[in-house]
């Protein structure tokens, strides 16, 4: 696949900043991983296929065919998550302050901004590509390794591309639905494309384990915390809060693979 070049960023580095390094270190990295995700694109695609085959044969339900499994999934997640995951998140919204908890946002923000564009480039997107890259060169040089959202200050918007996404856009289908204790819902598909994300990460490419630990704990905190004002939408309007979770993340998935136009559905689907 021909790489697209996204149009440089009026708010780039100049060359002779002394920023200038750390944003073409983000932008190595991110040549990187785009070569190392095209050389995958073809094996992941063989062993979701596989997988599809496997599952699709394993009950009726075309969309959850392992639902026992995945309640029991949900039951353990809610244990997990009540009693450790959620009350860390609320001291750490509670304790932690404003500025500090919005730079953690704005640091793993950036890390996704930086897949974000990859998955542009894989999915011919030229101008999501090219925001998102500039992004990624603004936030890394001028914003303190990201900590500091300064492209969002400026309006240039996010891609929000990931490589679930991405399959989507390939052709591969979704698979079955999974939910997966504290990692939550997901699909054969998405679940790949975060295999690929989380061996990919800058975080995973650290070498002293500590810090790695440290970093993946906090980016679980982060999206923990931010997902706290959502959970009494979801206890208020759902008699079964595990289909209702089931149906909103397919449907979201769906929309975003689509960019907001999903096809309408099949008969044998409505």
């Amino acid at each position: 696949m021909n790489a697209v070049e996204p149009p440089q960023s009026a708010n780039a580095a100049p060359p002779g900043s002394s920023e200038a390094p750390k944003a073409q270190a983000w932008g190595d990295h991110a040549s990187a991983t785009l070569r190392r995700v095209g050389a995958t694109r073809r094996i992941a695609a063989a062993c979701v296929a596989t997988v599809l085959l496997g599952g699709c044969a394993m009950g009726p339900m075309r969309e959850d065919p392992f639902e026992p499994m995945n309640r029991v999934s949900y039951k353990v997640h809610q244990q997990i998550d009540g009693k450790i995951v959620k009350p860390v998140a609320e001291a750490y919204v509670q304790y932690t302050p404003t500025i500090v908890r919005t730079a953690v946002s704005n640091f793993f923000g950036n890390i996704d901004d930086m897949f974000s564009f990859v998955n542009d480039v894989l999915q011919g997107k030229p101008d999501k590509a090219g925001n998102d890259l500039g992004r990624v060169i603004t936030n890394t040089g001028f914003g303190v390794l990201g900590l500091i959202d300064i492209a969002g200050s400026a309006n240039i918007p996010k891609g929000n591309e990931d490589f679930g996404q991405t399959f989507g856009v390939w052709g591969i289908p979704q698979g079955p639905y999974l939910f997966i204790p504290v990692f939550g819902p997901t699909t054969v598909r998405d679940g790949s494309g975060w295999l690929i994300r989380g061996y990919a990460s800058p975080v995973n490419f650290i070498n002293d384990a500590p810090t790695r630990d440290v970093l993946w704990a906090l980016n679980l905190v982060d999206l923990r915390a931010s997902a706290l004002q959502t959970e009494n939408v979801l206890n208020q309007a759902a008699l079964d809060p595990y289909t209702f979770i089931r149906r909103s993340y397919l449907q979201r998935r769906e929309y975003l693979v689509y960019d907001g136009k999903p096809p309408p559905p099949k008969e044998d689907e409505q």
